[in-house]
This record gives structure tokens, C-alpha cells and sequence, in this order.
């Protein structure tokens, strides 16, 4: 707690007891670093400053000022939420309540109550299992049943019950600034000379973790198509990534494909109506977007088609200018700041 009152970050969230603005803070540092998720904090609250407005928005427009943040289930619950919560008929008050909203986990409950609240939760996230697990030399795996439940036992154990906030507040950004992941700053450690891991040597070597994230390859052929003053795009559906948001007619195969054998896919043939014959170029071959479970490697190919074209007709028309509108993933974003 001393160290945190020399050392803490001012950060926007933190000057305010509300617990819209926590929510909102905590739901976009679930997975994202606070460097990076700053200015889209402050974008967010500045078009949606209150439970209300990001309840009567439209979906679309959410994902659009979520759009490069990424992990897009967090803005479809914080949307539903919201609606939730209006319907509640205001924010609620209690750890029960808060717990009860979508997309609120344990972790996030503790951090919004006790930080705009100040009930006594201990938060616990991977800054904290980090922490706890060199200090008090915890080899438990953190991914692990037991795991979990030792280290929220531990954490409720060490909470400040009189400063619950200031104090959870203080532990993440203890192991985002000093316990970090790798080279930890022990040098400047204030708790060094209690820490277990450090005594012992294995500092590196926690926290465990019992298993390894497994990544699948996925093989994307994007089809920008221009016809005249018009493109085409489609919404993702289903429970697959990047759900509701917009992307090109796409061929996903199952194994990288020459430019060759694309154009003779039955996938792209059927997409294309009887009598025409588009001219395909290659834009961009084999770029890489890595996510956290998929590796997705993309090709984006153009198709020339005249105005009145009948290709495509199961995807939704639009004017090339609007295309700014519509929230896209970060690789299709990508794709177009280039073209542009």
C-alpha cells in the first residue's frame, strides 16, 4: 500500500467511485494492456457516457468503438449488459448483483465492488497470481481446480479489509510494474526480502501453469470485390470469431491454396452468377494475424465486376465510402488502411 501511493498510475478510471466507469475500465482490461486500452477507454465513455446511452445504442455501433481492442464477446456482453442493467433500474449495488451481469466473472465483480463500493473482495487475476505465487512460493498450479481456489483463499486472506479498493488497486499494478512476467524488477522489490521464490531461486519458474494454450491454423481468401461504386460484405454469425462483426465474401479453406486453385474453387464459382467472368488479382498473399487460440493466415484478392453485376447476391451491397462504418476485425482494418 506505501508503494502504491508513490508509485501508482493515474489513470482516468481510478478518479471516480462510479461503477459504470469501473465496469467499463475493468471489462476493457480483461485482455487488453492498460497502454493500449487508455484511449479507447476514454473514446468509449466520450460516445457512451452512461449505462443508458450504451443501451439504447445500436449494436454496430458498439462493435465499431470496440473495433481494434479484439476478444468482441466483451462488447456484445458489456452491450447486453447495459440493457440489463437499465432494465434493473440502475447499477447494482451488491456483489450478488454485479456478479448476475453478462460477462461479469468473479474477478471482475471484486474489482467494481470493491473499488466503487468499497465491499471486501479480493480481486484475483494474473497480476495476483503472479504476486501471491513468488511470495508466498505457491507451486499449485494457477489453471487448476484446486489452484484456483488456493490463491482466492490467499488473496482473501491478504486483503486490506479497510482499504479493499486502494488495496487491490495496488497489487495489480505491483505485478504489472515490479512482479512482472519476465526480467521482474526484484532489485527494487519492497516485499524482496520475504519473497519465497527469490529465497529459493524460482522466481522464473512461477506461477505454474498445468496447461499449454493449443493454437489451430486457419486459411482465410478474402474477396474484395469492386463493382463500380460498390463492394460487398457480410456479417459474421454464428459462434465463431469476430461474431457480428463485418468482413468480404471469404472462401476459408482447409490448407494454404495457390492463387490458381482458388479461382477454380467451387466455393468462389458458386459465388460468382452464370454468364460473368470477374477479373481476380491477388492484393496480398499469406498475412499472418495471430489470435490467442488461431493462427489465421489471409490472402485478399480483388474481383473487377461491372455496376449492374449479379455476383454475390447473398451478401449486402454497399457504396465503397461506407465502408468506414461497419465494424470489421483488425485484420480486415488492416487491409484497408493499406489500400487506402
Amino acid at each position: 500500500m506505501h508503494w502504491y501511493g508513490e508509485n501508482r498510475r493515474e489513470l482516468p478510471w481510478r478518479m471516480t467511485k462510479n461503477p459504470y466507469m469501473i465496469w467499463v475500465s475493468e471489462i476493457i482490461l480483461q485482455q487488453t494492456r492498460v497502454a493500449q486500452g487508455y484511449d479507447y477507454f476514454l473514446r468509449f465513455v466520450e460516445r457512451f457516457p452512461d449505462v443508458e446511452t450504451l443501451a439504447l445504442a445500436g449494436e454496430d455501433e458498439v462493435m465499431k468503438h470496440w473495433q481494434g481492442l479484439g476478444y468482441y464477446s466483451r462488447a456484445r456482453n458489456l452491450h447486453a449488459a447495459a440493457r440489463q442493467i437499465v432494465a434493473m433500474g440502475g447499477f447494482p449495488e451488491d456483489y450478488a448483483g454485479v456478479r448476475s451481469l453478462k460477462g461479469v466473472g468473479d474477478y471482475t465483480a471484486a474489482a467494481i465492488c470493491s473499488i466503487a463500493y468499497d465491499l471486501p473482495h479480493a480481486v484475483v487475476d494474473g497480476n495476483v497470481y503472479r504476486v501471491v505465487a513468488r511470495l508466498l512460493g505457491v507451486s499449485t498450479p494457477i489453471d487448476s481446480t484446486q489452484g484456483k481456489h488456493e490463491f482466492a483463499a490467499l488473496a482473501d486472506a491478504l486483503l486490506d479489509r479497510s482499504h479493499p479498493g486502494e488495496y487491490n488497486q495496488a497489487i495489480m499494478d505491483f505485478g504489472a510494474l515490479v512482479c512482472t512476467p519476465q526480467s521482474p524488477r526484484c532489485g527494487e522489490c519492497p516485499l524482496a526480502c520475504r519473497c519465497v521464490a527469490k529465497a529459493e531461486g524460482r522466481v522464473s519458474l512461477l506461477p505454474v501453469k498445468q496447461h499449454k494454450t493449443k493454437t489451430t491454423n486457419r486459411y482465410f481468401n478474402y474477396i474484395y470485390v469492386r463493382a463500380g461504386a460498390h463492394t460487398f460484405i457480410n456479417k459474421r454469425t454464428g459462434n465463431d470469431i469476430w461474431r457480428n462483426l463485418y468482413e468480404f465474401p471469404l472462401v476459408e479453406t482447409d490448407r494454404e491454396v495457390g492463387e490458381e486453385e482458388f479461382y477454380s474453387l467451387p466455393q468462389l464459382r458458386a459465388m460468382v452468377a452464370d454468364g460473368e467472368q470477374p477479373v481476380f488479382r491477388l492484393l496480398s498473399r499469406g498475412v499472418k494475424h495471430v489470435l490467442s487460440h488461431r493462427i489465421i493466415y489471409a490472402n485478399f484478392y480483388e474481383a473487377l465486376l461491372p455496376e449492374d453485376t449479379r455476383s454475390f447476391a447473398s451478401f449486402q451491397r454497399i457504396r465503397q465510402e461506407e465502408l468506414d462504418g461497419f465494424p470489421v476485425s483488425r485484420l480486415v482494418s488492416l487491409f484497408l488502411e493499406k489500400k487506402h
